[in-house]
């Protein structure tokens, strides 16, 4: 195990990655704060174990959410808790701010934290600023971070540009994420590129809903085709009629059932939960 990252590090990105093909199924549940109710009229804490009962390895939630979650349902898939916010009313809805600590999400027993940054935003000096402190304090606390990086601003004429994409992961990258989120190109070409270059995983985003679920299973197909390293699916879950089917669907393509669950035989070295 490589010795400038610590056990406790190790330890939560082992919990994390609970399948041994290192691939990653994500629902993030942040989407409230940005955007008002999303359940449907769903309790959360029934929407999360619906997630749990189905092969998603964690969601992602802000921290006032977990007063109304049965944390059992932790035992079953990680918890990262979402650290930055904004709303669809404000004046630039883009500038993301923090709402959370790490040292807060430790306390609410979190296995990792996340934090979003939107390049070409007005407020991207901020931004940018509050990914590096927040890795600063990952790296104080051994918790891994899960950057989430849009090129999204007046300037960005088409975000899901390669050249925007890369940057962006590779932004994170070189502030300390452990884990990447962001806009698949398009292309299974231009994003496998950009998933070599990167030295660390690379998550895409679900994308605009789809009512087609075979549709989005062939956009995660053609995504992992290309090298990520999974996906981080929010909308197309949990508006879906049923977001326990859809998530099992998605995880099962994600982690292909053929291939063992559990633990590996032997401990994984840092370099299996890279690309």
């Amino acid at each position: 195990m490589p010795s400038n990252i610590s056990f406790a590090r190790q330890l939560r990105l082992q919990r994390l990655y609970r399948h041994v093909d290192r691939r990653l199924m994500i629902v993030p549940l942040d989407h409230s704060i940005t955007d008002g109710p999303i359940t449907g009229g769903r309790r959360v804490d029934g929407l999360v174990g619906q997630l749990a009962s189905n092969g998603v390895d964690a969601t992602i939630v802000h921290k006032g959410t977990l007063r109304y979650i049965d944390p059992a349902w932790f035992s079953r898939m990680s918890l990262i808790v979402h650290l930055s916010a904004s709303t669809m009313h404000a004046p630039d809805p883009n500038a993301k701010y923090l709402v959370a600590s790490v040292e807060e999400a430790i306390r609410l027993g979190a296995d990792a934290v996340s934090v979003h940054v939107n390049l070409g935003s007005d407020e991207e000096k901020q931004q940018i600023a509050d990914l590096a402190s927040v890795a600063d304090a990952c790296d104080r606390w051994n918790v891994p971070l899960l950057a989430m990086m849009y090129p999204r601003g007046a300037a960005i004429e088409d975000p899901r540009a390669p050249e925007l994409v890369a940057h962006a992961a590779s932004l994170a990258a070189d502030l300390g994420a452990d884990i990447v989120k962001t806009l698949y190109t398009g292309s299974p070409e231009t994003m496998a590129e950009i998933t070599d270059m990167c030295p660390v995983p690379i998550l895409v985003v679900g994308g605009p809903r789809r009512d087609d679920l075979n549709g989005t299973l062939a956009y995660v197909k053609e995504a992992l085709g290309a090298g990520v390293a999974g996906v981080a699916m929010g909308r197309n879950v949990f508006q879906a009629t049923d977001p326990g089917a859809v998530a099992g669907a998605i995880a099962d393509l994600v982690h292909d059932v053929s291939r063992p669950f559990g633990p590996p035989t032997e401990p994984r070295e840092l370099s299996l939960l890279t690309n």
